[in-house]
């Protein structure tokens, strides 16, 4: 009788090892989200946790010019701890929009700048659609000024600023650093007498000849302007030998802002005798993006994260 029960619970747990054998699922690779924001990777686009939120404190809504009766502002980040002393301003701008998110809403983005003792700032442009693109330049062309002149007052050396943006805001900084002056002395506005030169460059996937990347395309929105102000907004027109260090990050594949016009601007700066790197980043779209590899997509917004913060480690850190 005993091996009756025997053979009985032998072939009992023998289907039932079969069963579970063909209940297995493969897994299935990780859902596509699509394209990241402006090339941030993952961790950058969550809310902060309530440590992180104790690691900064805010300056808010700095007005540094008006523009049709409505105030031009920006945020400062500040580090609570180790502090650097070197101050990081990143374009808020998308497609030359630029959107307002409380300091709250924004530290992730910022918080590997942060812990690196940057302070950080996020400064905020007229936006399209009602605004274009030479309005935002003007705008982040003032808004460098009045940063520079109260960089002391956020616990930041002047000499010390670098700025990073990505895609327009990408072009924004690269405004910032190759359209720079020392102030015009006879100017009206008294923010207009003050330098706005900077000292090291981001951009991630910038344009950087408008007349290039807008040949044929409808105008509307941020780029319905004259055509003749085209080479005024382009930074690969204002390229110098005083311009400061410049890290660009693309990828190969973009369709959005072509690589060619970050190997344009490289051109131009070797030429100029101004330090340069180009990272390109095989196979990425626009904002980094590999269709249907979200583990990739981060990895390259991860590492052009990091490089990010290397090189204002590098060019602005004593």
């Amino acid at each position: 009788m005993n091996r009756v029960w025997s053979a009985a619970l032998a072939l009992a747990l023998a289907a039932g090892a079969g069963a579970g054998a063909v209940a297995q699922v493969p897994a299935q690779p990780a859902a596509d989200p699509g394209p990241p924001l402006s090339g941030y990777p993952r961790r950058a686009l969550r809310a902060p946790t309530p440590a992180e939120l104790k690691t900064a404190t805010y300056v808010r809504d700095v007005i540094y010019g008006h523009r049709d009766g409505m105030a031009l502002t920006y945020d400062v980040f500040r580090p609570v701890r180790n502090a650097n002393g070197a101050l990081v301003v990143n374009m808020v701008s998308a497609g030359w929009r630029s959107s307002w998110a409380p300091p709250e809403e924004r530290q992730a983005r910022y918080q590997a700048l942060i812990d690196k003792g940057f302070t950080v700032v996020a400064l905020y442009h007229s936006s399209a659609p009602r605004f274009q693109v030479p309005d935002a330049v003007t705008d982040v062309r003032l808004g460098m000024r009045h940063i520079k002149r109260h960089a002391a007052d956020y616990g930041a050396d002047p000499a010390r600023i670098g700025v990073w943006g990505a895609s327009a805001g990408g072009h924004l900084a690269l405004v910032a650093g190759m359209m720079a002056d020392d102030g015009n002395p006879a100017a009206a506005n008294p923010l207009e007498r003050s330098g706005n030169r900077v000292a090291a460059v981001v951009a991630y996937f910038p344009p950087t000849d408008l007349a290039a990347l807008l040949k044929g395309r409808t105008k509307g929105g941020a780029i319905d302007f004259d055509d003749k102000l085209l080479p005024s907004v382009s930074p690969i027109f204002s390229v110098d030998a005083r311009d400061p260090p410049t890290l660009i990050l693309h990828g190969d594949a973009d369709k959005g802002v072509p690589p060619a016009q970050a190997q344009v601007m490289q051109a131009a700066l070797d030429k100029a005798g101004v330090e340069n790197r180009l990272t390109m980043f095989a196979g990425a779209d626009h904002d980094f993006y590999v269709k249907g590899d979200p583990a990739r997509t981060d990895a390259y917004a991860t590492e052009a994260m990091n490089a990010m913060v290397g090189w204002f480690e590098r060019h602005l850190k004593k």
